[in-house]
């Protein structure tokens, strides 16, 4: 079963969510504060954690960064009243993998829930050829993905991404060869249903070419974007 770990100090909020989780049927931790969270992510394997920024005893970044730093890496959902833009990107780049403002709706975290499992979720013989057996690294020469420490390899040398940077990438290397449309990347990494103006995809893209090598993403015209396969030996 999958399990989810609710960081949340107000018990009104972290009964809601742990009653409507479950009955989506997902296994639920609830930790009331930081230091608890950290010593339950770091006892037994999480999923995915729904992290509130403001908790009584510690900062929800300053958990997200000691898990970061220890290795810990599920998927984190920050789920918090604070609406400000800063807030917003300190918390993605810090290692988030999504930001959600309360008030919510939980149909809405329910499908955010179930877009950040997708991909660590998907059937690792599909993807043989770039993954080992336990499907927690995933590699296409000469770029290398560590999932559950979220560290990253370009032929041996390690490289700094940002948590929507190593997103993109993962998408992307679990297919090497396939074209994605700027539309399925939006929804698969941004969560995004439709957002034709918006040219995220093509900025973070760009990022990845200059961090990782400006050949490994192909631009296919009119389609969309590939991780170029490797060549066969």
């Amino acid at each position: 079963m999958t399990h989810i770990l609710i960081v949340e100090d107000e018990e009104r909020i972290a009964s809601f969510l742990t009653k409507g989780l479950k009955g989506a049927g997902y296994g639920v931790t609830w930790a009331a504060s930081g230091a608890e969270a950290l010593a339950l992510a770091r006892a037994a394997p999480v999923d995915l954690m729904i992290l509130d920024l403001g908790l009584a005893d510690m900062d929800g970044m300053a958990v997200l960064a000691r898990l970061r730093a220890a290795g810990v890496g599920p998927p984190v959902i920050i789920l918090t009243a604070r609406t400000g833009v800063t807030d917003t990107v300190a918390a993605l780049e810090g290692g988030a993998d999504d930001y959600l403002t309360k008030p919510f709706r939980f149909a809405e975290l329910l499908a955010r829930i179930r877009l950040r499992l997708r991909p660590t979720s998907a059937d690792a013989a599909d993807h043989a050829d770039c993954a080992d057996a336990a499907g927690r690294v995933l590699e296409v020469a000469p770029v290398r993905l560590e999932l559950d420490t979220r560290r990253v390899f370009v032929e041996g040398r390690e490289v700094a991404l940002s948590a929507r940077e190593f997103a993109l990438a993962q998408t992307l290397m679990r297919r090497p060869g396939q074209v994605f449309s700027r539309a399925q990347l939006l929804s698969l990494v941004w969560g995004y249903d439709h957002d034709p103006g918006s040219n995220v995809v093509d900025v973070y893209l760009s990022y990845l070419r200059k961090k990782l090598g400006a050949d490994r993403i192909e631009t296919v015209r009119g389609l969309g974007f590939r991780w170029r396969k490797p060549p066969v030996s």
